[in-house]
């Protein structure tokens, strides 16, 4: 690490607070991180009035170690604390964790990343539940969660389990709880895990209220959650059960948020509180989750809630989870990014991949990430260390590179090659060309009598590995009017030299540019450079002397000498040092017969997590054997997973359990035909209240199961309408976008 241990002063807590409120943090990530809460809001509570102004800065009572320093901000002279979140930032190695027992299932760092899933039957169809329960562990998965929300579907467990037993069936299973402390005393006689919500399993439900407190009256509600939560701590020690503290992003208490915003660091303080009660009694059979259904709120919370444990000393496992990603390649694309990124340092030891889908479905893409994890922390592949002061671990702020200018005397338009929310590259090959209106469609640009035109979601440049002889003017032509529309055209310099094309930019490899060859090149020729990110620093000085459109990052699929992603930290890291603002395209190139998911995958833990870090300006995803559209809509939907570019309607979709009140796949397919041409809307289709107006957070507009038929619509956090039946709810939902402005009609489909 770059900066030098110093003592804590009284004034700076030996936790992690960032003083600087950045502007390019996502909306729900805007909470400064020296939070005074001011004002009076009258709430109606049994307990004393709050009534004093509280500063907080840190999570409470984390312990004032020395811990290392860095400037809050670049040239400042406020110093701040600088944590260690990961074993290590130049290679994958695996966080030392305790082992947690879960029935006959072992977790933590000396064991394989365990796979889970939920059930998504009535808890009560014993039966059903059952049936679905064998259907998971048949596909490989090692623990299953069954949602306990009342007495009846507790006494549906102990039938649960002993049918299970008797048909050989050994799968741990857990009991996911809310609201309910008396049932997860009940169910802890015969379930082998408790997941309790530390956002609602002695708080009331969040009403989104401010509440202001003082340190009295915080103490008071933190000794009312210890006299709740005790007798499940003890009777877990007694039984030798486990408990997984789950915080939900969308489900943090009002007290919670009043004190800490919402925010990763309240998602840290509210699991902390129950994990000092467990402490307190001697009991450490338990781990901990920190989920959002925003990717760039997850890594965050993770990377704080273990840093924090470093500070203590504490080494509880992590369960993983990037909680109503949706479904499909968005879904998956989602998880990757969020668990993926973790998994890259070494940080995870259960997963789960939560999609809109039957949760069997949900297994394949978990155990690729799991074994994804295993795989990266055995191989320890990293790079030399270098000292890193730039990349921000805790809060989001996107290093954004300088997008081309136009120069005088140009005869096309350069300024269009890349977009400033993210850009996306795609490789083109001779024989696309040769059916230009195809390639168009294929490009996602409008057609007008043929020709093309830039839309919201057009590739912004191609890669032509080979370009096409000057005597194939038809190619020539079809590439022609890519560039007078502003795509841009990117070719290997051998091409260019050899075969020039009229405006296209060359790429060119370090080893060219030290070489010189470049200079072959005619004057006003726009280049760019592709390189690996772990050449050595006397190589990388030749980018300072150069005027670059773009840097494309590539190592080879399977390379054996360093990590992607740490390759790429390394260069991010000099390109910042050096003051080089040239912008950075993740490159990646797939074998064949790569199937789909391990392409989402694959691409979403390695660019995605430059991404999810502010660290990239777009990507280039190669793939021969797998269709234009799906690498275009991969690459598009891993930049609006990352929160940088959104092109489409954006769903909030939880992977529905025993408590939803409706079918989400067939609702969610049904609301997803009817509005996924509005780019810019974020829609929420929750099962329950549960999580749902907190995890809509980041949502515009939001479908609810209020009661069985009942749905509950909501803008942003708030209910608007109660109560509509089903059967009408998608109609008044779109009127519900009409009336906000938000609606416009589908564009008619081209014959």
């Amino acid at each position: 690490m770059s900066a030098t241990n110093l003592t804590m002063s009284t004034g700076i807590p030996g936790s992690f607070s960032s003083l600087k409120k950045m502007d390019s943090l996502p909306g729900s990530l805007q909470q400064p991180m020296a939070v005074e809460l001011k004002g009076k809001v009258k709430v109606q509570r049994s307990r004393t009035s709050r009534a004093q102004r509280v500063r907080v800065a840190g999570v409470r009572n984390m312990a004032p170690e020395v811990v290392e320093m860095e400037p809050a901000s670049q040239g400042s002279q406020l110093l701040v604390p600088r944590q260690k979140y990961c074993e290590s930032i130049h290679k994958p190695v695996r966080r030392k964790t305790r082992t947690v027992s879960i029935g006959g299932v072992t977790v933590g760092s000396e064991h394989p990343i365990r796979v889970q899933t939920m059930t998504t039957t009535d808890t009560k169809d014993v039966k059903g539940t059952v049936e679905q329960v064998m259907r998971i562990a048949d596909r490989g998965c090692d623990i299953v969660r069954i949602t306990v929300q009342g007495k009846k579907e507790a006494d549906a467990c102990y039938e649960i389990k002993n049918t299970l037993v008797q048909k050989g069936y050994n799968i741990p299973l857990v009991a996911d709880i809310h609201f309910a402390p008396s049932i997860a005393m009940k169910v802890a006689d015969c379930f082998d895990k408790i997941r309790i919500n530390p956002g609602n399993f002695a708080d009331r439900r969040a009403q989104f209220e401010i509440l202001e407190y003082t340190e009295a009256d915080y103490q008071e509600e933190l000794r009312h959650i210890e006299e709740v939560f005790t007798p499940l701590v003890e009777k877990c020690k007694k039984l030798g059960r486990a408990m997984r503290i789950g915080t939900n992003h969308g489900s943090l208490s009002d007290r919670i948020m009043s004190y800490y915003g919402d925010s990763p660091r309240g998602m840290v303080e509210s699991a902390f509180e129950f994990a000092r009660i467990c402490r307190k009694h001697d009991y450490h059979n338990f781990l901990f989750s920190m989920k959002a259904s925003n990717p760039v709120v997850m890594v965050q919370a993770y990377r704080l809630l273990v840093s924090e444990m470093y500070v203590n000393n504490w080494d509880y496992p992590l369960h993983l989870g990037v909680t109503e990603a949706g479904e499909g390649e968005d879904g998956r694309m989602k998880s990757a990014i969020g668990i993926g990124a973790l998994l890259q340092d070494g940080l995870g030891d259960t997963i789960r991949v939560s999609l809109t889908e039957a949760p069997e479905e949900e297994i394949d893409p978990c155990t690729k990430l799991a074994n994804l994890g295993m795989k990266i922390s055995a191989e320890q592949k990293g790079v030399a260390e270098f000292e890193e002061k730039h990349r921000r671990y805790f809060d989001f702020q996107r290093r954004t590179g300088q997008l081309p200018l136009q120069r005088e005397g140009e005869l096309v338009d350069y300024r269009n090659v890349l977009h400033r929310d993210g850009s996306v590259l795609m490789s083109v090959t001779l024989d696309q060309l040769k059916n230009p209106e195809v390639l168009y469609r294929d490009l996602a640009t409008k057609l007008i009598i043929g020709m093309p035109y830039k839309d919201l979601a057009t590739v912004d440049t191609i890669l032509l590995n080979k370009l096409p002889e000057v005597a194939d003017r038809a190619s020539r032509l079809a590439v022609k009017r890519l560039t007078d529309v502003g795509i841009g055209v990117l070719t290997p310099l051998a091409e260019q030299l050899a075969n020039p094309l009229p405006h296209a930019m060359a790429l060119a490899t370090l080893d060219e540019i030290i070489s010189g060859a470049h200079e072959n090149l005619p004057a006003g020729t726009r280049l760019a450079v592709t390189l690996r990110g772990d050449e050595p620093e006397e190589q990388l000085a030749k980018l300072k002397d150069l005027d670059l459109i773009m840097l494309l990052l590539y190592i080879p699929e399977g390379d054996e000498k360093s990590s992607r992603v740490h390759a790429s930290r390394r260069l991010f890291e000099y390109l910042q040092t050096n003051d080089i603002n040239f912008p950075v395209i993740h490159h990646l190139k797939f074998p064949a017969n790569t199937h789909r998911d391990d392409l989402v995958i694959k691409s979403g833990s390695e660019a995605g997590a430059m991404l999810v870090d502010g660290l990239g300006d777009g990507v280039l995803l190669e793939a021969a054997d797998l269709d234009f559209d799906f690498l275009r809509n991969t690459s598009f939907g891993m930049l609006q997973g990352c929160r940088m570019r959104n092109t489409k309607t954006e769903y909030v979709s939880c992977p529905s359990c025993g408590r939803t009140l409706f079918d989400l796949q067939d609702v969610s397919a049904e609301i997803r035909e009817k509005t996924d041409h509005l780019p810019g809307v974020s829609i929420a289709i929750m099962g329950c209240i549960v999580n749902g107006p907190g995890e809509m957070a980041d949502a515009d507009f939001g479908y609810v199961g209020g009661a069985p038929g009942k749905i509950d619509l909501y803008v942003g956090k708030e209910v608007v309408r109660r109560g509509i039946a089903m059967e009408k709810a998608t109609n008044e939902l779109i009127g519900l976008i009409k009336e906000h402005g938000r609606w416009v009609d589908p564009e008619p489909s081209e014959v």
